[in-house]
């Protein structure tokens, strides 16, 4: 039987319809698979000029070379220059200038090294370059609002196949993050804590869509999720932004993303992904309504009409499934230690 689960993030629903469709996943032992090689790639290393200049660049072994670089994003969806001054078009029409940063995270110089197949230290440099940029821009009084992201596979919007992930620094923050924003400070104001917070403790002692846990991190596979294995990485540490991450903490959460995503590829085999990393809007960093996290979501049904039309979702397992699906995998070694 169908249920219909309420998000207790946005107070959205979605409903877990486990007869819509087959079990979306193959059991076996497969990581995602990796890009082919490509020589005309413009991430790869000797092809640099083919890119804007970098903005950060962190060395290879021994200072040889690189290991990651970040660059503006050549068709970015937002410029540097500009204000961000609210200009009225009509009376109900208004716009601003794009302003704003988009720029492109290139996670190593390997084509064919996704991030499920890179060491613990690899993925480490990437979530420094992460935090080096989102202190960077969030010092641009302009800038309100920074979202870091990955898109792996054609699915799931990626345009270049060289392991790379994406930030935006927008003038304004989304409605979905005010709309989260709203429902965390309203709970804040009746219990005089953190909602997300409770939200870990609570999966933590539920246990059934518990994915893994360490001192510092808990996954997760929410109660409301969108889609089949939307899986959630939190810290227990109440900490609103990214930017507060420590660079011990940073050690344990490179470990803990690398293993869950080898493990999601374990349980999938190739599959097309997203995954978001979420932190407070730049001017509530300082206070005590939300938790940084990061997102991850497999691409393994079609959104379609409904999803679109109402915003309400649809997914064909119950995450207390997909958990042990996951949970098994780990056990068994999928992820590596």
């Amino acid at each position: 039987m169908s249920a219909i689960r309420q998000d207790p993030t946005t107070r959205e629903w979605v409903i877990v319809a486990p007869n819509r469709a087959r079990r979306p996943h193959t059991a076996r032992d497969e990581p995602a698979a990796a890009p082919a090689p490509d020589a005309a790639c413009p991430f790869c290393p000797g092809n640099e000029a083919s890119t804007p200049p970098g903005l950060l660049r962190l060395p290879g072994p021994g200072g040889s070379g690189w290991a990651v670089r970040v660059i503006p994003n050549k068709f970015g969806a937002l410029t540097p220059s500009g204000e961000p001054v609210r200009r009225e078009c009509g009376p109900l029409f208004r716009e601003m200038d794009g302003v704003g940063h988009h720029e492109v995270i290139v996670e190593t110089p390997r084509h064919d090294r996704t991030m499920s197949r890179m060491t613990d230290a690899e993925v480490e440099l990437v979530l420094r370059a992460y935090q080096a940029r989102y202190k960077a821009l969030r010092a641009d009084a302009r800038v309100k609002y920074i979202i870091i992201f990955k898109n792996h596979g054609e699915r799931a919007g990626t345009s270049l196949s060289h392991p790379h992930s994406q930030l935006v620094a927008a003038p304004v923050p989304p409605m979905q993050t005010r709309r989260k924003y709203e429902v965390a400070t309203a709970h804040f104001d009746d219990t005089g804590r953190c909602l997300y917070c409770d939200l870990v403790e609570a999966e933590v002692e539920a246990k059934d869509r518990l994915v893994l846990e360490t001192d510092r991190f808990v996954v997760f596979q929410p109660y409301a999720s969108r889609v089949p294995f939307e899986t959630w990485i939190a810290p227990k540490r109440h900490e609103p932004s990214f930017a507060q991450v420590s660079a011990e903490d940073l050690v344990g959460l490179a470990r803990v993303l690398r293993r869950t995503l080898a493990t999601l590829g374990a349980v999938l085999g190739a599959h097309d992904f997203n995954y978001v990393l979420h932190s407070a809007p730049v001017e509530d960093e300082g206070k005590r309504y939300y938790l940084w996290h990061i997102q991850i979501l497999p691409r393994l049904q079609t959104i379609a009409g409904l999803e679109l039309g109402s915003g309400i979702f649809i997914t064909t397992m119950a995450p207390e499934e997909s958990a042990s699906l996951v949970r098994d995998a780990l056990a068994r070694g999928a992820g590596g230690r």
